[in-house]
Parts: C-alpha cells; structure tokens; sequence
C-alpha cells in the first residue's frame, strides 16, 4: 500500500544565492555559491553527497544534463539527475530526492536548482506549449489579462475596484521585498505607482508582472531519523504533490478562466498528505505562484486561503500581510525575489525553511507551524503545478 511522505524525510541544510542580472556571474558560479551554503549550513562537505538532483530549464545558459551540478560543484562520479518541469522544475527536484530517501537508496542528498535567464537576452518567458492545446497563440500576460478581466466581471468588480485589489497584492509583496538582501528588487512602492505604471495586457499593468531573474537555490535531503547528525535544526517535510492537467482547458466550453483546476487539486492532496482539514488556519505562511498579480488573488481561493469570490475582501483587511493572518509572499515573492525558472521553487522552500527556523531576520513570522510552496507552470487553461508543505 501507498505511504505518505510526511514526516519521513527532512532538510537540513539550504542555500540561496541573491537574485538579480548577475551579469557577473556565470551559472557555474551560482550553483556553487548556492550548494556550499547548504553545505556549510548542514556541517557537511561536498564528497559527503551520494546524490544530486539539479534543476534547469535552458541547456544552453544553464546546463545540460547532470553535468549542470556535477561539473561547477566538481562530484565525482556520483548519479546526477537533470529535472525539467515547467516552473515546477526546482520543486520536482526536490520531490525526486525526498522519493529516493524516503525509500532508503540515499542518506544525504543534494537538491540544486540554477537558473542564467538573463543570458538568454529574453525579456519574459517563452510561450510554449504542447501538440494537445489547439487554440490561439498568446503572450503570457495576456492570458493572465484575460483571467482577471474574466474574474473581475465574473464577480462584479468594476475596473477600478479590480485594478486597486491587484494593485494592493504587488504593494504588498514589494513591502515584504524591500526587507529582503537578496531580492532582485529591495524597493517598497506606492499604490498609486502600480495604478498609474504602463499597462502591459489591461488590466496587468508593468508592476503586475513578474520579472526574470539568474539565481540559484539549494537543499540538502536526510531520512528524519538522521537529523541529529547535522548542524542545523531540520524542516520535515510535510508533503510534496504534483499535478498536470490533460491540457484541455483551452477546448472545453465550461472553463471559466476564475480559477486552476490544478492548483485546487494539488492543494487538496497535499493537504490530505499532511493531514490539514482547515488550510487558512492550520498553514502559517505560503510562498506561491505569483508570475501575475492576479495569480497570486486567485491562488488565494484554489488553495482555500480565501472563499471563492472573495479574495478582494482578505486582500483589503490585510489578511495576506507580514503581520496577518497568513503571510503570503514574506520574502517578496516571484514579483520581487525574482523567477530565475529552474531555481524557484527551492527559493521559495528557502524562505519557509528560515521561517521555520526564526532567522528570517526583520521579515520573520511569529511562531510559524506550517509553511506552503507553490509553483505553477503554464497558463490557467493547462498548467503543471506543485504544492510542498514543510514543518517543524
């Protein structure tokens, strides 16, 4: 019979590089900057890795292969597995090694996700796509424009009552980053600099977009029962779900464009997974998805954050703030830590496990219990999407 994976696998060590145009720095250089940070953090050294799990989505700037980890970080001879997966890539490497640990192949591995995005001289990510989704070609913007243009009327939020709700998300996130050294941009900005920027796809606007960034994350993976070898205090794994939708989306007359089928049903399984029953009360703080400011509003309901239909209000009353009732996005999310792709969602488990540790510094959460990642590849007809919780 099937067995869950909580509580069976830990972290015990991370390391995250800043994000940014580190136009100085190769991904060679980021892999190892980021790896020998969860070295040190764990007490251990390279040759002490008996496995490696690397994330990346573009050979050419970021490496191919497993020769993406073992060439910077110099392993010698061990198995290295490349994980590709969308924007899910970093996550999914993640979830591999947790796999080969909980079943006892490995005692010590490393999860590495390295991301040169800058170097590919792309000013957003490619539209892609597979031979199942017929329909018209689109930017990523727009197909986020049209979620929100669809959630606002669905709902009945006229212009300005939808753009002021997204508006608030991005003032927020770019609060949480401007406590954040390592966030590509550390900058609080007005409400009325978002409202008034230029409009990229109405009604997303420049500030409702995330940008691309280089950077690299990193954890080291242990069986729970070893934790007491290492340095530092461990963050067990609570959960760790995947879901891929049939690509359908785009040829079905029912779907409503208000939500992601995926990440409502990875979000149910981790939760069964980790044995939550009321996610806005158990989960402490999340890290999600927000490529869009719309995004992250509608993740907020798929990941029974907030009814459906009535994120404006938790949006209003501040209930995604530092200091709320569950902090979203405390280290600025992909709007201002950035989205170096194969690296983000280690980014994001980076966040949660210094939460979880209290050294979070001036972006730290009073007693945190529960943290969430989320990571969502694709566009919200079809998507690809991953749901991590960890915990203490």
């Amino acid at each position: 019979m099937a067995e869950s994976i909580k509580d069976k696998v830990a972290i015990v060590g991370m390391g995250c590089t800043k994000f940014g145009e580190l136009w100085d720095k190769s991904a060679s250089e980021l892999a190892v900057d980021a790896a020998y940070e969860a070295f040190a953090d764990a007490g251990i050294e390279s040759n002490d890795i008996q496995a490696c799990w690397v994330g990346t989505t573009d050979v050419v700037s970021s490496g191919m292969a497993g020769l993406a980890a073992s060439a910077p970080l110099r392993l010698q001879y061990k198995p290295v597995t490349r994980v590709e997966n969308m924007c899910a890539t970093g996550s999914d490497a993640l979830r591999n090694a947790c796999y080969a640990v909980a079943a006892k192949v490995y005692d010590i591995v490393l999860v590495l996700g390295v991301e040169k995005m800058k170097d590919t001289g792309q000013s957003g990510l490619t539209v892609g796509g597979t031979p199942a989704n017929v329909g018209p070609n689109a930017t990523n913007p727009g197909m986020f424009a049209m979620m929100a243009t669809k959630y606002f009327a669905r709902y009945g939020l006229n212009p300005q009552e939808g753009k002021t709700m997204l508006a608030k998300v991005v003032v927020k996130s770019h609060f949480n980053g401007s406590l954040n050294p390592k966030a590509h941009f550390q900058r609080a900005i007005p409400l009325e600099q978002v409202l008034n920027a230029p409009i990229i796809a109405w009604p997303l606007g420049l500030f409702d977009c995330c940008g691309v960034s280089d950077g690299a994350a990193a954890a080291i993976v242990v069986p729970a029962a070893d934790v007491g070898k290492f340095n530092s205090s461990p963050v067990f794994v609570k959960a760790l779900q995947i879901c891929v939708g049939p690509a359908d989306g785009l040829v079905r007359s029912d779907y409503d464009y208000t939500h992601v089928e995926e990440t409502y049903r990875a979000g149910v399984a981790a939760y069964a997974e980790a044995g939550i029953k009321d996610p806005r009360h158990e989960i402490s703080m999340a890290e999600v998805h927000d490529c869009f400011s719309i995004t992250e509003a509608v993740i907020m309901e798929d990941l029974q954050f907030s009814p459906r239909g009535r994120v404006k209000d938790d949006i209003e009353a501040g209930t995604f703030a530092l200091k709320g009732e569950i902090p979203i996005q405390p280290d600025g999310g992909l709007k201002c830590f950035g989205h170096p792709v194969g690296a983000t969602g280690l980014r994001m488990l980076y966040e949660m496990y210094k939460q979880l540790q209290g050294k979070a510094g001036p972006r730290q959460i009073k007693s945190p219990q529960l943290g969430l990642t989320h990571n969502m590849g694709g566009a919200p007809p079809t998507c690809t999407v991953s749901c991590i919780i960890v915990g203490v």
